[in-house]
């Protein structure tokens, strides 16, 4: 979540738009919510992040998403946002160890596990700086018992950190996104307070799933402004900008990331290599000068002085990343504007022009504030949701329980996500399937 104080924030977005702004976001509503999670004791310290959906081969209706809650571990609802499963973080190896922390999840469909095609749901254990692997039961799905099976090889090694006690410093697996190329399944995770990325190919290890590392990437900490002068964003002290979220383009194998407090990067994947970066957008706050506040703990903006070298899109932190498949390489990128509350929209083809924005308000459920992780599916998935859907996190479930902060997950029509919009985008359920994808 930003560190940026508020009312700085809220200032900027509000004088840009009021000045050269873009066309206000269209907005949306949800169709279903999860139950709200609370990161208290009582609540079992759960805080909702991340979500990603499993699509049922058979019936797509009875399709799952599971949903990362951090210390808490892993939730898994049905399309209705019931929950049917909880998982909980591993426990401290030892009294001086933290415990699973988990934070992003993806789903990879087909991985041969002694000989038998599995799919995958892949989280990243912040706490422990692992990947963790849990297999998924269509007959469970189907008989509606717990459709999820931890299949961790025993003794995975941490992804970032040398040994045990660096893993102690919490500059572990942070963001995390899956994909397949023909028989070979990878993930992409990010590292914590660092501007690191780590390519890894998933593998066999005697019927559970280990890895091992292919490339390592380091996005830029520091960027060149065009007036000359060096700027780093906005940071606590001894903090690199990190990336969270991430998703791949399927079909072109094109990984987007969105660093935080500096924008969405564009990175071609090929031969299991990171190729040349591209920042496609930059958040608004890109260049502007900031302090630390040592008293609040905070980074906090000077909007005064901002040279406007920033984009028009993405308000800090840019956040969830998802991508909309449709024929012939069109279809979207889906970025979270964490600061102004909105989901920014890009063309996936060319040079990823800008689209449009839209929020997620209130209506037959509450509307989503500060999201961090999304996910959207383009094929039908039951009555509910014919044409596809959006899933979101939502940082600001209501009406609150009392002085409890919920966070929840939750659902949207992609039709209507699309038709929202002045020029509608596309739906198209039939060009792309990601259980072929490859």
């Amino acid at each position: 979540m930003s560190a940026f104080a508020l009312s700085a924030l809220t200032a900027l977005a509000t004088a840009f738009a009021l000045t050269t702004g873009p066309a206000a976001p269209v907005t949306v509503t949800a169709a279903v919510e999860t139950p709200a999670v609370y990161d208290d004791e009582a609540g079992g310290n759960a805080d909702a992040d991340d979500p990603a959906v499993w699509v049922d081969p058979r019936n797509p209706g009875r399709s799952i998403v599971v949903g990362t809650l951090k210390e808490a571990g892993l939730d898994v609802y049905g399309l209705d946002g019931r929950r049917l499963q909880h998982i909980a973080a591993p426990a401290a190896p030892d009294e001086d160890a933290k415990p699973g922390r988990f934070n992003n999840v993806d789903i990879v469909y087909g991985f041969e596990l002694r000989g038998r095609k599995t799919d995958l749901a892949l989280v990243s254990d912040r706490g422990r700086d692992r990947v963790r692997a849990y297999a998924i039961d269509p007959a469970a799905v189907a008989a509606g018992r717990p459709p999820l099976r931890d299949v961790t090889a025993p003794g995975v090694a941490p992804v970032f950190a040398a040994d045990e006690s660096e893993v102690e410093n919490q500059r572990t697996s942070y963001g995390l996104a899956a994909f397949s190329e023909d028989d070979d399944a990878y993930v992409v995770v990010s590292q914590r307070e660092e501007t690191r990325l780590r390519l890894l190919r998933l593998e066999d290890r005697g019927g559970r799933v280990g890895y091992r590392t292919e490339d390592t990437l380091d996005l830029p900490a520091t960027f060149t402004l065009p007036d000359g002068r060096a700027w780093t964003p906005c940071a606590d002290p001894g903090e690199r900008p990190q990336v969270e979220g991430m998703a791949v383009d399927l079909e072109e194998h094109v990984l987007y990331a969105a660093q935080e407090r500096v924008g969405l990067w564009r990175i071609d994947l090929d031969d299991e290599k990171f190729e040349e970066p591209k920042l496609v957008d930059r958040v608004r706050e890109y260049g502007t000068p900031w302090t630390y506040d040592a008293t609040q703990e905070e980074c906090a903006l000077d909007a005064a002085h901002d040279p406007g070298y920033g984009g028009e899109h993405l308000s800090a932190d840019a956040e969830g990343i998802t991508v909309y498949h449709a024929a012939d390489g069109t279809g979207y990128v889906l970025a979270s504007s964490q600061g102004d509350n909105a989901f920014a929209v890009y063309e996936r083809e060319g040079d990823n022009a800008y689209v449009g924005s839209f929020r997620i308000g209130d209506g037959a459920v509450d509307g989503v504030q500060h999201s961090d992780g999304s996910t959207v599916v383009n094929v039908p998935l039951g009555r509910n949701f014919p044409k596809g859907m959006l899933i979101t996190h939502d940082g600001e479930a209501t009406p609150a329980d009392g002085d409890r902060a919920g966070t929840g997950f939750k659902f949207v029509r992609w039709d209507a996500v699309a038709g929202a919009f002045p020029e509608p985008l596309t739906v198209d359920t039939r060009s792309f399937d990601p259980r072929d994808a490859d």
